[in-house]
């Protein structure tokens, strides 16, 4: 099975998934089926993209990136993840 995320504004708004038979025009099915959007593959096993896509999720039009956490510092393009600071350590 294929999957597939809908993308408005950047956001990733549905994830359907789609027979294997009609993967290769994945976009144009989901149309057809008035599902009417822009439409891109995303997997489990990063062969589309660098993570599954979810809802709540950017497109940057390569790749998937979970939604900018309150808090964070920065995001690391090696792991591919937001940096968030420390927990706060209780003194002992």
């Amino acid at each position: 099975m294929a999957h597939f995320a809908k993308i408005e504004n950047g956001t990733v708004t549905t994830v359907v998934v789609v027979a294997n038979e009609h993967e290769a025009y994945g976009e144009i099915f989901l149309n057809d089926l008035g599902l009417s959007g822009t439409w891109k593959q995303t997997s489990y096993n990063a062969n589309f993209g660098k993570r599954f896509a979810g809802i709540g999720d950017t497109f940057d039009g390569e790749n998937f990136r979970t939604a900018e956490p309150e808090g964070n510092l920065g995001f690391d393009e090696d792991s591919w993840s937001w940096i968030m600071p420390e927990p706060d350590q209780a003194p002992e």
